[in-house]
């Protein structure tokens, strides 16, 4: 296998974010130490995408969740990068033909952070307080068990996020606490929601990392770096959100765990309102993860009927 080096490094394509940027760099950093070769063997390439672009209107107004990936996987079919790194609950379940998703870095925390300059958890927020969010899933949940509270929309970094609330736009915000952890962002007060509070949207806190399907230097390199378990985690909460055929304009939320050869796998979905939840879990064999992900799609749906995910403020 031909190793990349200085004079021809491996591309890695990410969006520009603090965020996006970490995750190339632990990337780079974990392919460097498997192989033994320099930083400089590896080359982080930044594509900014759609998503990253129009920053003043909620997701669904704007395409989903495609927005985050669409101009990565153009340049990664065109030969301009070799991989792409991203965050998993920002992908869609369908890979373009000729790409392949198929390496997980170890996940981190998948739990929503709450956020407010107060330090104060959740439940100690005030009726009537205002939370600010671009999370269709988040408002849901946060609606159904405090239909209290009022919801605007939220969208930016950690430090514009954090801006808004010391401007008093919002009384708080959700951050993913993977991002948090990732960040070393110590100084942002955040109490951890437990996952019986908020179930967390699939996939959240894994780094997944995409290639051409036909590159088998690149898909050699990367199983060095695979991490099965979240691999095996990802199957089930995957398959549950593929058979939902789950969006940004669909709030639905998912947490795979394991214990030894067993998973467990838990789900929700929600009406855009927060005033419905219908939520329920499979326990079975590892193997049987994505089988399992698809049953649980199949029991909710047919507890939701027609028209439970259609649009309402």
């Amino acid at each position: 296998m031909n190793m990349p080096t200085p004079q021809d490094p491996l591309k890695i394509g990410t969006r520009g974010s603090p965020l996006a940027l970490a995750q190339a760099h632990e990337t780079r950093e974990r392919l460097s130490a498997a192989f033994n070769l320099p930083f400089e063997a590896f080359t982080i390439v930044v594509i900014k995408t759609t998503g990253d672009r129009i920053i003043d209107r909620p997701l669904k107004e704007i395409g989903g969740k495609g927005l985050f990936t669409r101009e990565i996987e153009e340049q990664l079919l065109a030969g301009d990068i070799d991989i792409a790194v991203h965050s998993m609950k920002d992908m869609p379940v369908d890979q373009p033909v000729g790409l392949s998703l198929d390496t997980y870095l170890p996940r981190e925390d998948p739990r929503d952070a709450f956020v407010a300059l107060n330090g104060g958890t959740l439940a100690e927020l005030a009726e009537g307080s205002i939370v600010g969010t671009s999370s269709l899933r988040r408002k849901s949940q946060l609606l159904y068990r405090r239909p209290d509270l009022q919801i605007v929309e939220f969208r930016g970094n950690v430090q514009t996020r954090l801006k808004k609330l010391g401007d008093g736009v919002a009384d708080a915000t959700f951050l993913a606490l993977a991002g948090l952890n990732r960040l070393r962002a110590d100084d942002v007060p955040r109490n951890p929601v437990p996952e019986d509070d908020m179930l967390p949207a699939v996939a959240q806190g894994a780094i997944g990392i995409e290639r051409r399907a036909d590159d088998q230097r690149v898909a050699q390199m990367l199983a060095a770096i695979h991490d099965g378990p979240t691999g095996q985690r990802l199957a089930a909460e995957r398959a549950f959100l593929a058979a939902l055929d789950g969006s940004c304009e669909t709030p639905i939320a998912g947490l795979a765990e394991l214990d030894g050869n067993t998973l467990r796998l838990r789900g929700e979905i929600l009406r855009t309102d927060g005033s419905e939840c219908l939520a329920g879990e499979r326990t079975g064999p590892v193997a049987d993860g994505a089988d399992m992900g698809r049953d649980l799609a199949k029991e909710l749906l047919a507890q939701a009927g027609n028209g439970f995910f259609d649009w309402k403020q």
